[in-house]
């Protein structure tokens, strides 16, 4: 079991990722916003950090910056959530320091599996 942080500022679509990772047995905090999810980071020290890109506050991008500029939650994986597939949205995520973007609409066991992925790849 992995601790999750997940920001998302869609309600509907923070519960449904919630819900799916929680039903794969991970243990999940939930934010509204990039800052939110950043300061769950430093606070929470997660396995995992999955951000939307576009958020109020702060954007993923910029939260996932944040985070990779910080030596004590520098080593997190971050994967990005987006509606966005464009060649220069993914490229923009990864430059910022994610492991992952995946593309939504996405399906629950295509996010379980990415997300075991990405925890297996840091040996956790």
């Amino acid at each position: 079991m992995a601790k999750i942080v997940i920001a998302e500022d869609e309600p509907d679509i923070r519960e449904l990722i919630a819900f799916t990772l929680r039903f794969a047995g991970h243990d999940v905090i939930t934010g509204q916003n990039g800052l939110e999810g950043y300061e769950l980071t430093k606070r929470e020290h997660p396995d995992l950090v999955m951000f939307d890109v576009r958020m109020p506050k702060m954007t993923g991008y910029d939260a996932c910056k944040k985070i990779k500029e910080d030596p004590d939650i520098a080593n997190t994986p971050v994967i990005f959530l987006s509606a966005k597939g464009q060649e220069n949205e993914i490229e923009a995520g990864l430059s910022a320091g994610a492991e992952e973007y995946l593309l939504k609409p996405f399906a629950p066991d295509q996010l379980t599996e990415r997300v075991k992925s990405v925890l297996a790849k840091y040996g956790k």
